[in-house]
Parts: structure tokens; C-alpha cells; sequence
């Protein structure tokens, strides 16, 4: 009986540690007033603002972590000392899930999905492994997204094209656009693979996630942290609600090699366009669709714009002979 009473109010202990992680942080802005501003006035004031960027993303690095999901790559961020990540919905993409985990350092460990939320694209992640050493976890606070403003600086984190080793995440720094209650608007560009991601504010809170690409490079949408916190019990017990908010992503079912600087494929997806197309490990893209592909992140650039059932023309080399095939694009599975 208390193992059946510890197992019903286990969701209800962890909404309790978010919101005492939580609790003791107040909604109130820098005490820098230089970083209040919407642009630097002199060189001072980019000084003072380059300073605290690279601070913060010092601070905050070591907890952004590349995912992999099945078929598919993203990034995260932990934000517990027991390994809670938040990701995207559409990266952790259903409850039960396994997970490939990528820390700061490369080294990889294992991760369950939990609950997702399609309807505002929010999902959450579990890290399995116990921390190295017997240690804790590295991670950073939730902040408050509801109390963000327009012309507000944040910053960007992610794996843009998928987890590099020794690339360490590439930062962008931006300003808040817009914010209307199921998503935040910014100019911080998104490359394929920051899904998931953070978003901080200028003290290293995480305000947001990101979400999607807009139109332009200066549209980019990310999850209000606010609704993680809002739904953090249903989000914990791996619950999954809402309607998708996405049409189908293009799909073509390869993994990099992570050793290579070319675009050499790791691994390639049973069932997938690249497997009917006849693509193998070892090969090495050197063309898609007519454009030239010099990494891996150029083929997740070129894959982002293309339809599901489009046919593409890739070019190869395979033992270092040109190889041309056609390969037609899927949806990506869920």
C-alpha cells in the first residue's frame, strides 16, 4: 500500500521540485540597466553586453545537450539535477520513446521520452543513466516567459545539423519580437536540429524552446517556458495530448558520421527513401537536388526545403566513384 501511494503521488512530487526550483526566483529583469536597452549606445555599453553573453552561455552550456530520437535529431535542455530535459513535442515525438542522449563533453547517455504536448509542441525527457561519479546532473533554472518583452535580448542555444563533436553548441544572439501567450517570437536564426533547444534571457534562465522556423531567418518560434511549468504533471506522468501543429516534416532516414567533415552517412534507416534509393553506409552525398553538399548540416539545410513525395536528385561518391541516384522524399515518421 505505501508503494502503490508513492508510485500515485509521484507526478505530484515532481510538479513540487519544479516549483520549488522555481519558487525563489522572481519574475524581475537584470539589475544591469545597460543590458535593458535595445541596442548598445557606444562601446561601453557592447562591451558590457558582450560580457554578459559570454558569461551566461559559460554558465549554461554544459546543460544543452543533443537528442536523438529514432530517426530523428534535435537538442534539449536539462533543467533538474536528476536529468529532466525539456525538448520540443515534435523532437521527443511520442511518450516511451528511447533516447540517445548527447552531452556537452560527446559522451552519450540513455534517456526515455515522457509526456508531449502536439498542441503547443512541447515535450519533456527523462535522462536513465545515473550522472557520472555518482554526481549530479548540470542544469540550468527555469525562468518566467510570461514577464518577457519586446526588444528584450536572448539568446539561442542548439545543434544546428545535429550534435558535432568538438563543435560546442553554436550560440545566436537575438531580441524578443513578439509574445502571445502559446509562443514566442524572435530574430535568433534556426537551423534544422536546434528544435528543442533553449532560449535564455540575459541572467541564463531558460525562457523558451524552440519551436519552428518562420518564413524568414528573423521569424523564429520557441515554446514559452511558462507552459512547461503550467503542465509539468501531465508532462511528467508521459501523457501525450493535443493536436499536431505541423505538417509533415521531409524525411530521408540517413545518420551522419560523426568522425567525418564531409557529408559520409553513419547509418541508414531501415524502411527509408535513402534505403530504396540504394544509399548505404559509407557513402559520401556530394549533391542534392542540383546543390553542392560539403557537410552534413548543408544536406539538413537542403532536406528543410523540400516536400513530402518530391523526387530528388543525389549524387554520391561510393568507394570514390561518382554515383547519381533518385530519392524520394517521405514524411518523417512519428
Amino acid at each position: 500500500m505505501r508503494l502503490r501511494l508513492s508510485l500515485l503521488c509521484l507526478p505530484l512530487l515532481l510538479t513540487s521540485l519544479v516549483w520549488a526550483q522555481t519558487a525563489a526566483l522572481k519574475p524581475t529583469p537584470t539589475t544591469r540597466p545597460v543590458l535593458l536597452k535595445p541596442s548598445p549606445d557606444n562601446l561601453a555599453d557592447l562591451r558590457a553586453l558582450q560580457t554578459q553573453v559570454e558569461a551566461v552561455v559559460s554558465k549554461v552550456t554544459p546543460a544543452v545537450v543533443g537528442l536523438r530520437v529514432e530517426r530523428g535529431q534535435g537538442s534539449g535542455v536539462i533543467i533538474s539535477d536528476d536529468g529532466y530535459v525539456l525538448t520540443a513535442g515534435h523532437v521527443a515525438s511520442k511518450p516511451n520513446i528511447d533516447v540517445r542522449v548527447v552531452l556537452a563533453d560527446g559522451k552519450t547517455v540513455r534517456g526515455k521520452t515522457l509526456g508531449v504536448n502536439h498542441a503547443i509542441d512541447s515535450g519533456l525527457i527523462k535522462i536513465t543513466d545515473p550522472p557520472p561519479g555518482g554526481g549530479k546532473w548540470p542544469f540550468v533554472q527555469m525562468g518566467f516567459s510570461g514577464q518577457l518583452y519586446k526588444a528584450q535580448w536572448c539568446i539561442a542555444l542548439g545543434h544546428p545539423g545535429g550534435f558535432k563533436l568538438g563543435r560546442s553548441a553554436p550560440l545566436r544572439l537575438g531580441r524578443i519580437l513578439d509574445t502571445r501567450g502559446t509562443f514566442i517570437r524572435t530574430d535568433c536564426t534556426l537551423v534544422g536540429g536546434d528544435s528543442g533547444g533553449p532560449l535564455f534571457d540575459l541572467d541564463g534562465k531558460v525562457v523558451g524552446i524552440h519551436s519552428r522556423i518562420g518564413s524568414t531567418v528573423n521569424d523564429n518560434l520557441h515554446v514559452p517556458v511558462d507552459t512547461f511549468r503550467d503542465t509539468w504533471e501531465r508532462l511528467a506522468k508521459g501523457e501525450e495530448w493535443g493536436e499536431p501543429m505541423f505538417r509533415a516534416k521531409p524525411y530521408f532516414g540517413i545518420e551522419e558520421d560523426d568522425m567525418a567533415t564531409n557529408c559520409r552517412i553513419g547509418d541508414v534507416f531501415p524502411g527509408s527513401p535513402a534505403e530504396k534509393a540504394g544509399l548505404t553506409t559509407g557513402d559520401v552525398i556530394t549533391s542534392f537536388g542540383g546543390q553542392k553538399v560539403e557537410n552534413f548540416s548543408a544536406l539538413v539545410l537542403l532536406l528543410a526545403g523540400r516536400k513530402v513525395g518530391e523526387e530528388v536528385t543525389v549524387q554520391i561518391l561510393r568507394d570514390d566513384k561518382p554515383i547519381t541516384v533518385k530519392v524520394v522524399i517521405a514524411a518523417r515518421p512519428r
